[in-house]
């Protein structure tokens, strides 16, 4: 017997499967679609984030601050405020405390590191303490104008004579920093009495870094030797 012809609810329903199959092969190609258009332009964004400097995110940080505060600014200017005071306002205490301790740290004292390191700094205090006289400076660009700033073929240069003033206040200084040093000396007195274990300043300096580290434990080894009862 030859298998009957699938009838026509067979025949429909063979079609829905296959349009159903059909439709969702659409989605699944779309959702591939999209994937790669996604995954191409991340790829692009990743490649510009590469090639920007690395202190980019602060200084677009930066930026974004800056016109937060001009907003700021022409808002207090049209309701007739001091953007300073409202400023102030806006600050809690926590965060005023912790840009106290922010500026305190801005210029701290790292201790000695070599003698290159204190001139710089040494350097660097005292030029934050110069108060220029800016009526003789003025006087002096009148005078001068643009040989006030010498180059290699200047003349000038080694013709200048500073006034009585200038010399008088760099004498001054001079003396401060000399009576600062000499009150801040940490070299220590000699002792005549002290027992000389050494044989140099430097065997010295050693015997006494050895004495503040063993001494507790080697004095009764010390006391021994000295009287002669050590085994």
């Amino acid at each position: 017997e030859e298998a009957a012809e699938p009838g026509p609810a067979a025949a429909a329903a063979a079609e829905q499967r296959r349009e159903e199959r059909l439709r969702r092969f659409g989605e699944l190609h779309m959702k591939r679609y999209e994937a790669c258009k996604l995954n191409s332009q991340e790829v692009v964004e990743e490649d510009k984030r590469l090639k920007l400097p690395p202190n980019w995110e602060a200084k677009k940080a930066r930026l974004e601050w800056e016109l937060q505060v001009q907003e700021k600014k022409k808002e207090c200017a049209a309701r007739g405020e001091d953007y300073e005071r409202v400023k102030l306002l806006e600050i809690s205490a926590e965060d005023a405390e912790r840009w106290e301790r922010k500026k305190k740290k801005k210029n701290p004292d790292l201790g000695f590191s070599d003698y290159a390191a204190a001139q710089l700094r040494q350097y660097q205090r005292l030029t934050r303490q110069i108060k220029p006289d800016l009526e003789q400076y003025e006087k002096l660009k009148e005078q001068y104008g643009e040989a006030l700033y010498p180059t290699s073929d200047s003349l000038l240069h080694g013709t200048h004579v500073p006034s009585k003033d200038g010399v008088d206040r760099m004498v001054a200084d001079l003396e401060k920093q000399i009576e600062k040093r000499e009150r801040y000396s940490r070299r220590r007195p000699y002792n005549d009495d002290a027992d000389i274990d050494y044989i140099n300043e430097r065997n010295a300096k050693f015997n006494q870094k050895a004495e503040r580290f063993y001494g507790k434990y080697t004095a009764e080894i010390k006391q021994n030797l000295e009287r002669g009862t050590a085994v």
